[in-house]
This record gives C-alpha cells, sequence and structure tokens, in this order.
C-alpha cells in the first residue's frame, strides 16, 4: 500500500486553510477544503512513522516504560489556530504531525533532549522551546521541538514539519486535567479560552506543579513561596470542588468499546455527554481507511454533533489510555498530586 503524500501545492493549502476560517460548513468551497486538508495531513503519516522509529531507539536508553504516541491533528484544532493566530498559514502549522514522550523524571526528560540535540541528524530542528525552563502563563510545561523532515529517498515528504513534544509525568497530568475539563466546561482551556476562574485555577497548580520537580514557577506567581503556592492550590481546589468534579470524570467512560482488529492506529471517538469511548483499530496496511474514517468522523462535528475524535498510533489499548488519558476522562494522576501537595501543606 502506498502512503498518502502530497496531493496539492502550498498555495491551494493555504487557500484550503483560508476557507476553512471564512466558508459556510455546508458550501462546496468548503468541503473541497476540507478534502485538500485531509490530504495534507494524512501525508504527514509516514514522517511521523520514520520519527516514532528513531523515537524508540532513543527512549531504550534513557526510560523503557516511557510512554510513546503520535497523531495527527484534529480538525477542529487545525481550524480553531488558523482562526485565533494571526497570519498563520495551514501550510506552515508546525504541530499537524505530532509525537509525545512521556518519561518519569525531569532529568530524563532533559537527556532525552540532549540525545537529539547532540545526534547526526538529517532532519532541520527549526525551532525549539523549552517550557519547562520558562514556564507559560496558562501553566504549561513541557519541551517542543519542531523539525523541518528531509530524507532523499522519500523527497515527496521534504520540507513537511513534524513537532515532538517531550514531558514528565507531572506534566502530563497537568495537560490532561486542562482538556478532560475543558471537554466538560465546553472551553478551550488548553488554549487559554475559557472562565478565568478555571484558567486562574490551572495557571496557579502548574505553577505549583514546577516547584513539586524544583523549577521556576509560573511568572506571575514567582511572588508566592512554595507554601504560599500550596496552600491557594488548596483554597482554589476546594472552591472550585475540584477533586470531586475530576473523581466523577474518572469513573463515566463507563462504555468503552474496541473492536478486535489488530494495528497500530486507533480511531478514538469520545461523546462526553453520553460518557462512551469508541475505539476502532488498523493495521498499517488500512492508513489509508483510518484516515478517510477520521475524516468521516469529523464531519459530524460540523454538523453539529458534540464528539471529539483522534486519530493515534500508541500501541495496545492500556498503553492508549497512558498516553491519551483525556479520551477516557481519566485524570486520577493530577487528583494523586493534588493529594501530594495536599499533604506538603
Amino acid at each position: 500500500m502506498a502512503l498518502p503524500t502530497p496531493k496539492y501545492s502550498r498555495n491551494q493549502v493555504d487557500k484550503a486553510g483560508q476557507t476553512l476560517c471564512i466558508s459556510n460548513s455546508n458550501s462546496i468551497d468548503y468541503e473541497h477544503a476540507i478534502d485538500i486538508l485531509n490530504d495534507w495531513r494524512s501525508s504527514h503519516s509516514y514522517p511521523i512513522n520514520t520519527f516514532q522509529a528513531t523515537l524508540r531507539a532513543k527512549i531504550k536508553k534513557i526510560d523503557r516504560d516511557a510512554i510513546i504516541a503520535q497523531r495527527l491533528k484534529r480538525t477542529p484544532s487545525i481550524i480553531n489556530k488558523l482562526e485565533r493566530l494571526t497570519g498563520m498559514k495551514l501550510s506552515r502549522m508546525q504541530d499537524i504531525g505530532g509525537l509525545r514522550a512521556v518519561v518519569k523524571t525531569l532529568d530524563q526528560a532533559n537527556a532525552l533532549e540532549k540525545s537529539y540535540k547532540d545526534s547526526q541528524f538529517q532532519h532541520e530542528l527549526i525551532t525549539e522551546r523549552n517550557y519547562i525552563l520558562a514556564p507559560k502563563s496558562s501553566g504549561y510545561r513541557s519541551i517542543h521541538m519542531i523539525y523541518r523532515y528531509h530524507n532523499n529517498s522519500v523527497p515527496a515528504y521534504n520540507g513537511l514539519l513534524l513537532e515532538l513534544q517531550i514531558r514528565t509525568m507531572l506534566q502530563h497530568a497537568w495537560a490532561t486535567a486542562v482538556e478532560t475539563m475543558g471537554i466538560f466546561l465546553n472551553h478551550a482551556l488548553k488554549s487559554s479560552e475559557g472562565p478565568n476562574e478555571w484558567l486562574n485555577f490551572f495557571s496557579l497548580t502548574g505553577s505549583a506543579f514546577a516547584l513539586l520537580e524544583d523549577c521556576s514557577p509560573v511568572p506571575k506567581y514567582a511572588d508566592l513561596s512554595k507554601e504560599q503556592t500550596f496552600q491557594e492550590v488548596m483554597n482554589e481546589a476546594k472552591r472550585l470542588d475540584v477533586k470531586s468534579r475530576l473523581q466523577a470524570f474518572a469513573v463515566a467512560a463507563r462504555a468503552i468499546t474496541q473492536d478486535k482488529h489488530r494495528g497500530s492506529y486507533h480511531l478514538i471517538v469520545l461523546d462526553p455527554e453520553q460518557k462512551t469511548v469508541t475505539i476502532k483499530t488498523y493495521g498499517r496496511r488500512r492508513l489509508d481507511q483510518a484516515n478517510h474514517e477520521y475524516m468521516q468522523e469529523e464531519l459530524r462535528i460540523n454538523k453539529g454533533e458534540n464528539i471529539l475524535v483522534v486519530l493515534v498510533s500508541a500501541g495496545p489499548l492500556d498503553t492508549l489510555r497512558r498516553a491519551y488519558p483525556n479520551f477516557f476522562l481519566d485524570t486520577r494522576s493530577f487528583i494523586k498530586y493534588l493529594k501530594r501537595i495536599a499533604e506538603e501543606c
């Protein structure tokens, strides 16, 4: 089976991105733009497969229990980013193809970053953002490395951009809680959109989590001591009834349905209202079908259905749960770290 390659020019891709931001979802222009977007997104499958192979080879020497996952960015997230960031072009979006490595400790995260920077790599590192050294105001912390793909054996993919995220389990727990709460509040908290009380809570908690790892706090909380930060987290968690809400989410996905196929790719459909998760699995030879059905499921969102869909590659179901716990409404790790903060208070 031939893996998908870009069929459209970058100019056509960028025009499709503009159309998706301004056209009615029922128009012919919009449908054509969706087709172009799906082709462009699908074309990142081969490059992230090769990147994952390199990542797995590197991670064996650092943390054999690390979580490794890859995903193609969801259409609603792509459109939201195009609308939110002035001047953003679809062909220049850096995280359409994304890989994630979740390791246990900060030292392991730094070691993996160093391994990439010290190695002879044919792909070009064009941008690095270390949000562990300098946390975002939202509280987000991770290392982002953006590569421009280059492989003379398959030049059709040259120039495509891929994002590698490196984070610790603690940072992963925070990000999962933000996404899960955002699902139920129906706001993109991860993009700093939504009620201020929740944005402030997660920003403050992100600062507390940084202190747990002996890292720099979120700048706006730099004047607080460790004890003051932890106490403020506990006060806000109690006021917002965070623990009870998240514990309810942890057992909410009561109907997880998975087909019996074996394969590397998983199409996950989360229905927050029905609290159901459906997983469809595809082998590598069925990647075209997976990408097509990914697009078909996303069309349900365009028609108004309140679901979340993503196509990922993360191995068995247990690994899938650990890599994408937000799609299983699972915030138990975040609650565990809140308990640790409460004990230190």
